[in-house]
């Protein structure tokens, strides 16, 4: 019987360890891009809901998709904005984190994460205040 003992490795760093570090994730403009985007989101939303500006808007019962906004036609039913006020906040939002991660680092360095519980908590009383005259119909 033979027994042999492994030997414990001397090196400090593991292959996986090394690319961990240079993952997207962990760069900064990365960061930026990420704290940026998911703050303006739910300011984009509220903005596109007040003004009611949908990129598009769907009638569910033709399954017709018109570009921007578009009444209600008679004998269709109700249309569909919040898909459009989804897309237009998405790519605003997409525009701003865009420009946004080009500054540079010593500008957004101090950009709180912290932002991206508080906007959002801002945000929805004022879109739960502007959908409710739709329920009063």
């Amino acid at each position: 019987m033979n027994t042999t003992m492994a030997t414990p490795s001397t090196s400090t760093s593991s292959p996986r360890a090394r690319t961990a570090t240079s993952s997207l994730a962990a760069s900064a403009k990365f960061k930026t891009f990420a704290v940026v985007f998911g703050i303006s989101v739910p300011v984009m939303y509220f903005l596109c809901e007040w003004f009611n500006l949908p990129l598009f808007t769907f009638h569910p019962a033709t399954n017709r998709v018109e570009f921007w906004w578009a009444p209600a036609r008679s004998g269709e039913g109700p249309t569909m904005y919040w898909y459009g006020w989804t897309a237009t906040a998405a790519l605003g939002a997409l525009m701003f984190a865009l420009v946004a991660a080009q500054l540079p680092e010593r500008w957004t360095r101090r950009l709180w994460s912290g932002w991206l519980w508080v906007i959002p908590a801002l945000a929805m009383p004022g879109c739960v205040y502007l959908t409710l005259p739709w329920f009063r119909l």
